[in-house]
């Protein structure tokens, strides 16, 4: 039925932090900007007069998350937990995950922890939050069991 995953939405209140946070930050690739608008629009989304900009970027595996600045449909930031029901996170393999967190956290990111290594040795992980309040998990896979 499914044939493959082709990306992550990810609706966001201020597009340029977002972009600083994915693109300048985590080091994905924009690959494609559009200022969305139409009939169509309204019809897919069901919403009425839809004005968005998208930005879809890559990472270095081709891993695709799309970012949507609604101009015409502006909502609050909620405050959301990672056990709120729904998408809960997005995970991010790294080569070097203490390299990662420092350069976040110089960079003003807020982590629930320093990075933890799993009981049975095989992950080194750690949770942030990107500007919208998306949960992303960073994971260095170390091999173990």
């Amino acid at each position: 039925m499914i044939t493959h995953f082709r990306h992550t939405g990810i609706v966001v209140a201020d597009l340029e932090a977002s972009l600083q946070f994915y693109v300048d930050t985590l080091g994905f690739s924009v690959t494609k900007r559009m200022e969305e608008t139409g009939a169509h629009l309204d019809r897919v989304l069901a919403l009425e007069g839809v004005q968005v900009t998208t930005v879809k970027m890559a990472a270095p595996d081709g891993f695709l998350i799309e970012l949507l600045y609604y101009q015409s449909h502006q909502q609050s930031v909620e405050q959301r937990e990672l056990c709120t029901v729904g998408i809960g996170h997005i995970a991010l393999q790294v080569d070097d995950i203490e390299a990662v967190y420092a350069k976040l956290m110089g960079a003003g990111v807020h982590f629930n922890a320093e990075p933890q290594t799993s009981p049975d040795g095989y992950a080194k992980l750690t949770f942030c939050q990107a500007p919208e309040g998306t949960f992303i998990e960073l994971v260095q896979v170390l091999g173990g069991s």
